[in-house]
């Protein structure tokens, strides 16, 4: 008998300690070689003063078995209680978020009977990054960051696993036609990646029409790659469109540590009652048995729960036609579950991890896949202007411009204005509407040096006359190419 491997526990908020209770006594029954520490996360941790939902002894259990089974918690409203979630994710490394959505028709209703696709969703940064302003009376700004690695490790991520189960398309989802810095980069990374997979076939959508086709043919995708807000709203319509989001289980997948979860909520409004759908956690705790090495026992998980919906045992929320007796319970199904563990579906397709070896085992860490990610050199970065971002309420473009125009400094000159990134001057129309933020854009001659103390110099002269800054962004060149996008019209 082999080791047991240490897992973290939490059971959560709501619903969460209900169908955690339920996936375990499947997890032991099955015979899964686990050890489980358990730790408080969730809405007594906000309570008790700790931010982020989660207290500093909890970290040290995390990074001790870098497995982390997690049931969903409540975000209590108002306070500046920050997201655990995203917390976790970010402070671990947990880069890649993946969600697979499976139809199981007949025995759950859906209009798409043959969807079967994956979610690769990028996972740490993205407007997820959680970097908001106010910065006028009418404007509040968040901060969209989408990085070279991080793309790099999503694409690659993707690709790999693609390879790895077998699947034989990978479509890329953006929204670069407006987004063209940091979306562009997203989708120039995928098309320099992709060739590198030549047996995996290709395709880059629009964010927009991709959503809309998804929605109603989900069966002509495979394997979904998105930068972090797409992925999250993608993978909630898909798991839906399933027939149930209670359905999809979430794997959270870093270099270090892992963690796996239900997609959905903590559900208090049947908190208690036990009458959750535990299918989400369990399928989530498959995966983590297949992350840890365990894959022959997940697969008898697995096939017992597709044999268990096939026989007509669902909870409330499934509850329909095709169902026997009475809705079960999260701890009855579970005991359905457990009665047929050894047994394969009859109809559904059976499972099979297919990188396990003739005996049922796995290397540990099977669901990880090593991302190697040289730096590149860094680019020559030349200084050439700046924006400066300015407050001033009840006043036009052409006063804007004249005010700052009268006070600009050597080497600059103001060469636009726009407004919520609409250009406004020179030549604006007067039926744009305006509020009181400004992005005003200096500029020196073309090839003439700019430093750091130059800027500082425009922002005195600016300052003195009363002129309130709010920010700057410095316009840069790398490699002699623009980093910095041009305003409307230009």
């Amino acid at each position: 008998m082999s080791e047991l491997t240490p897992i973290t526990v939490a059971r959560g908020d709501g619903i969460g300690p209900e169908i955690m209770d339920a996936t375990l006594r499947v997890l032991q029954a099955a015979g899964a070689r686990i050890a489980p520490e358990f730790i408080e996360i969730g809405e007594q941790q906000y309570r008790a003063g700790h931010s982020s939902g989660i207290a500093p002894e909890a970290w040290d259990s995390l990074r001790r078995t870098k497995v982390f089974l997690k049931a969903p918690i409540t975000t209590p409203q108002g306070g500046g209680f920050k997201s655990l979630n995203v917390t976790i994710r970010k402070t671990l490394g947990l880069y890649a978020n993946v969600r697979p959505c499976v139809s199981y028709a007949p025995f759950v209703r859906t209009l798409h009977p043959k969807m079967n696709l994956v979610i690769v969703r990028e996972n740490e940064e993205d407007l997820y990054a959680g970097i908001e302003h106010r910065q006028t009376d009418e404007v509040f700004q968040c901060l969209k960051l989408i990085t070279r690695p991080g793309c790099e490790k999503i694409v690659r991520y993707a690709f790999e696993y693609a390879r790895r189960h077998g699947r034989k398309k990978v479509t890329c989802m953006t929204k670069d036609n407006i987004m063209k810095m940091t979306d562009g980069l997203f989708h120039r990374v995928f098309d320099e990646i992709a060739p590198q997979y030549p047996e995996i076939e290709t395709e880059h959508l629009i964010i927009d029409i991709g959503a809309a086709r998804l929605a109603t043919r989900p069966e002509r995708f495979d394997v979904i790659v998105t930068p972090n807000l797409y992925g999250d709203i993608l993978s909630d319509i898909a798991a839906e469109l399933t027939g149930s989001v209670g359905l999809a289980p979430s794997a959270n997948i870093g270099d270090h540590v892992a963690m796996f979860e239900a997609i959905h909520g903590s559900a208090p409004d049947i908190a208690g009652k036990g009458i959750a759908n535990p299918s989400g956690l369990l399928l989530a705790a498959v995966l983590m048995l297949v992350h840890i090495g365990q894959p022959a026992v997940a697969e008898t998980i697995h096939n017992a729960w597709l044999r268990t919906i096939e026989d007509g045992v669902h909870t409330a929320e499934l509850h329909g036609s095709l169902s026997i007796g009475r809705p079960f319970g999260s701890m009855d199904f579970a005991d359905a579950v457990i009665e047929r563990l050894g047994q394969r579906p009859e109809q559904l397709a059976p499972v099979r991890y297919a990188w396990a070896d003739a005996a049922g085992s796995a290397p540990a860490a099977a669901a990880a896949i090593p991302v190697a990610l040289p730096r590149r050199a860094p680019a020559v970065k030349g200084l050439v202007g700046v924006d400066v971002f300015v407050h001033a309420a009840g006043v036009s473009a052409d006063f804007v411009a004249g005010q700052l125009s009268a006070l600009v400094t050597p080497p600059f000159t103001l060469q636009m204005i726009t407004n919520r990134g609409v250009k406004v001057w020179p030549g604006g129309f007067p039926e744009t509407f305006c509020t009181d933020h400004w992005r005003c854009r200096f500029v020196a001659p073309q090839g003439q040096t700019v430093t750091h103390a130059d800027i500082i110099g425009l922002l005195h002269a600016l300052t003195a006359r009363g002129v309130d800054v709010i920010k700057t962004e410095n316009l840069c060149t790398f490699d002699g190419e623009r980093g910095y996008a041009l305003g409307q019209g230009q």
